[in-house]
């Protein structure tokens, strides 16, 4: 094995170890047992993301990023804006039948949880999110409405509206709140925000 994969192993071992922590103990993970679950030291995590914090936003980006990834295949180019947000909301609401809903929940809380305790964390955490809010703010961006063109303001301004009301949702169908939500109900919502007071101006 060479050094470069021996150093890919170990930062993988650590991201697991971290995500089954984090989401068992919340702000009480302890860095000393994610390291000792991952086989490694202290010292590794330090070497690999420069502290706890640095290792909790790798966690949130090795989370968000296959998720964005699947929405970008499955939101097709050709699109018309309120098209790509009907097809964004139910890959949406079929993530919420995935068998490991409740543990992906779970974390994403002791992450929230973590982050309003670490004023440090806060603002890593925040921008680690609006990162990938960007990417769907791109993947809207451009798209024709009602004769126009989605300008990335605008976009923007969809994309921010629109996480917010599918991870709502979400949670609510995961907790059991809201399991009458079928992906009609949750492109129907979704498509609803598409108005000018959402967008606002170009």
């Amino acid at each position: 094995m060479t050094r470069a994969e021996a150093k890919d192993r170990n930062r993988q071992a650590l991201l697991e170890a971290a995500r089954r922590i984090v989401a068992r103990d919340g702000h009480r993970a302890r860095l000393e047992e994610i390291a000792e679950q991952a086989g490694l030291t202290t010292g590794a995590v330090y070497s690999l993301f420069g502290s706890k914090n640095g290792l909790l936003i790798a966690l949130v980006t090795d989370y968000l990023g296959p998720h964005y990834d699947g929405i970008e295949q499955a939101v097709s180019p050709g699109l018309e804006v309120v098209e790509a947000v009907e097809v964004f909301a139910r890959h949406y609401r079929r993530l919420c039948d995935d068998p490991d809903a409740l543990r992906h929940l779970s974390f994403e809380i002791s992450l929230q949880d973590l982050a309003l305790r670490d004023p440090e964390l806060r603002p890593k955490l925040a921008a680690s999110v609006r990162a990938h809010e960007e990417r769907l703010t791109t993947l809207l961006s451009g798209r024709s409405h009602n004769g126009n063109v989605l300008t990335s303001r605008q976009a923007q301004r969809l994309a921010t509206a629109l996480r917010a009301l599918l991870v709502g949702l979400s949670q609510g169908v995961i907790l059991g709140l809201a399991d009458a939500a079928p992906g009609e109900y949750f492109a129907a919502a979704a498509c609803a925000l598409v108005t000018p007071e959402v967008l606002g101006p170009p």
